[in-house]
């Protein structure tokens, strides 16, 4: 559900797979829909885009005032190596993704569920891993194990923000960088049903905010805003299953669980159509 494939399209292939999901949290939901849009340039290169779209629902005041676009991505993956039966090689490819900041994040109004972006521009470099073992009774498991490192920059903020910001807040905000690991296994129970497990672990070094806050009496000087959110460890699992009604058409259901620290509890059901042509 959540870890993503070693594998490359093949030449003038391509997937589509879009994703419905509730992040769902004790005193808010994120309704979203993300899409995967790739396409297989040569065998060994894959480039797509990721677009997102959302809308907030906050306890009290301040839900989205409509669907909004969230930030979106591109990216390109390319094979180094490929599993072939009875080799103890994996499925190995590098990606690199760049997340770019097209949702709104800044002057929020009495709107803060119209924030969907993060203002910053995000580089995350990855290594994903794909295997598959021939189990005893005949099925097949497949285990992907993926690591991901993310940097992002500075981004500039006025008013009410996603990084909780007021109004007259002039400054800027630059989030931490992030180590993401993605353990995932898939068990064929039949050929068209799959069950699925992921178990996540993501390291972030927190978000500095950094500016001058307007006071609420006039003539009075600027109030100095200098905070970090501190270096944060989330955990989560997704199960998951997975129907087929083709080769290259499927439909997968399940939800995920993020927890630890001081990171917000989320629990987030999703499905996904997956089409390959």
């Amino acid at each position: 559900m959540l870890a993503n494939s070693a594998a490359t399209l093949p030449r003038g292939h391509f997937l589509i797979e879009p994703y419905l999901y509730d992040a769902s949290s004790p005193h808010a939901d994120g309704f979203g829909s993300l899409t995967y849009m790739l396409y297989g340039l040569t065998n060994r290169l894959t480039v797509g885009l990721i677009p997102v779209l959302g809308y907030n629902r906050v306890d009290g005041a301040g839900d989205s005032s409509g669907i909004g676009l969230g930030d979106v991505s591109v990216q390109a993956q390319y094979r180094l190596t490929e599993f072939h039966e009875g080799s103890s090689l994996p499925t190995i490819s590098l990606q690199l993704q760049q997340t770019l900041p097209s949702g709104k994040y800044d002057r929020l109004g009495n709107r803060p569920g119209d924030g969907l972006g993060s203002g910053a521009s995000t580089t995350t470099l990855q290594l994903n891993t794909q295997t598959y073992f021939w189990l005893a009774n005949g099925r097949i498991l497949r285990m992907r194990f993926n690591v991901a490192q993310s940097f992002s920059r500075r981004a500039s903020v006025r008013d009410v923000s996603v990084y909780g910001t007021a109004e007259g807040f002039r400054g800027h905000a630059r989030p931490g960088n992030s180590l993401y690991v993605n353990a995932a296994w898939e068990y064929s129970l039949s050929r068209r049903w799959v069950l699925a497990l992921d178990l996540t672990w993501r390291r972030s070094q927190g978000t500095r905010v950094h500016g001058y806050e307007s006071p609420a009496v006039a003539g009075l000087p600027a109030i100095p805003v200098d905070r970090h959110s501190g270096t944060s460890e989330a955990f989560g699992f997704a199960p998951a299953i997975e129907y087929s009604w083709r080769a290259n058409l499927g439909l997968l259901v399940g939800a995920r669980l993020i927890t630890g620290g001081n990171t917000t509890t989320t629990i987030t059901p999703a499905l996904a159509l997956n089409y390959v042509h």
